[in-house]
């Protein structure tokens, strides 16, 4: 899908002229873009939980500012997308700081590309990687609400029962993490970007109308 132009986005002003393209299908052939450098697999764990975008509230936090400069609201699937179709996660200290961007391969071998914009507390971890209480070492930043609809709110009253490792494209475990960086690969094939349209104005930590 193509993000529209009554996308609520983070940024008080207007952000950038153009669109933001991301389909949830086209991960099923993600095409890398960027050079990237193979780093270690902490856990491979399947398990890829979820926490709703609203629960950051301090708007002096680095993760605060770096969604509300840098992320768009996918309103179909919920998640927080960046201008290169980067989904927002929560990672533990073991995958760097807010802002560093990934591709993660599963053994399914569809890659997710990733960019850290919340960290999981060091306390909560295992050595700043998988979550002692779940296992999980991703945890996407979504907009619950949203995902629910497109996702299913199953039996616990969860997106995916919690858990997006039971949605298909997500399923499995991790095989490679990569690094990466701003690069462009020589082998990328780019596309003519349309920039007709312009970002409407909101806010979307303004959620005052119901969380």
């Amino acid at each position: 899908m193509i993000i529209s132009a009554c996308l609520l986005f983070l940024l008080l002003g207007a952000f950038a002229e153009g669109e933001v393209e991301f389909d949830i299908e086209d991960l099923k052939e993600y095409q890398k873009v960027y050079e990237s450098e193979e780093i270690g697999v902490c856990s491979t764990s399947s398990t890829k939980t979820y926490m709703d975008y609203r629960a950051i509230t301090d708007r002096s936090s680095t993760q605060y500012i770096y969604i509300r400069d840098n992320m768009y609201l996918d309103e179909e699937s919920g998640f927080l997308v960046d201008e290169d179709g980067f989904i927002g996660v929560a990672l533990g200290s073991y995958y760097g700081i807010i802002g560093d961007r990934f591709y993660v391969t599963l053994d399914s071998g569809v890659v997710l590309p990733l960019v850290k914009v919340e960290e999981k507390a060091d306390g909560d971890t295992d050595g700043g990687c998988y979550h002692y209480s779940d296992g999980s070492v991703i945890e996407f930043v979504i907009d619950k609400n949203v995902a629910g609809d497109y996702f299913g709110i199953y039996g616990n009253g969860l997106v995916l029962s919690g858990n997006y490792n039971n949605y298909e494209l997500f399923k499995g475990s991790i095989e490679k993490v990569e690094k990466v960086s701003d690069i462009k690969r020589d082998d990328y094939v780019s596309f003519v970007e349309n920039d007709d349209g312009e970002f409407a104005n909101y806010d979307i930590f303004d959620y005052a109308s119901g969380y």
